[in-house]
């Protein structure tokens, strides 16, 4: 067994299990093994597994949000950073977002993590529609069916299916475009 090189391998290897096998299926040894290396290398980056769980929460909300909606707030054009941010959404890794999911109710701090999480992604979709749409509340019913169509994908017991799921974030998109949100009342 070999030396990782970096914290950041860890990091990766924990998605990818949680990825594979849930929350259930994130221990030392599975991640160790993933990377082929001793728990000792483990403990050269880590203190405890407490710690590093904790790091690959902070990890994956800075990578997967954080410096995505960062990213995004440099495009003009609200469609435009609509289009990237769905994108991303369907690039996520559904299984490790599901664990984490899993993990949040169990996981008060975890929960906290989860709960900034869906609230800057809807705060950023949020944002977007509302320079389209003109409405509050057109726009929060806009963000609120982006995040729940992702939301509801990582939690389905379905095989995945992204040309599907794509085909329904089109149809999302297309409502926006074509102003079928107009049906939706504007002070509701």
């Amino acid at each position: 067994m070999g030396a990782v090189s970096s914290r950041e391998a860890f990091f990766e290897a924990g998605l990818e299990v949680l990825s594979d096998r849930g929350y259930g299926g994130l221990k030392l040894a599975t991640v160790c093994q993933r990377l082929g290396v001793t728990t000792g290398s483990f403990y050269h980056y880590f203190a405890n597994w407490g710690s590093y769980t904790g790091q690959l929460v902070a990890h994956w909300h800075e990578g997967l949000t954080v410096r995505v909606v960062e990213a995004v707030q440099s495009e003009a054009d609200p469609r435009r950073r609509i289009g990237h941010l769905i994108e991303v959404g369907l690039a996520l890794p559904h299984g490790a977002e599901s664990a984490i999911r899993v993990w949040s109710f169990i996981d008060p701090q975890v929960h906290e993590v989860q709960a900034a999480v869906d609230r800057q992604r809807f705060d950023v979709l949020y944002d977007s529609a509302i320079q389209i749409l003109d409405s509050p509340r057109q726009a929060e019913l806009f963000a609120a069916w982006a995040v729940y169509l992702l939301v509801g994908y990582e939690q389905a017991i379905l095989p995945r299916d992204i040309s599907s799921l794509r085909w329904i974030v089109s149809q999302l998109l297309e409502a926006l475009d074509s102003g079928r949100f107009d049906s939706v009342p504007r002070d509701e």
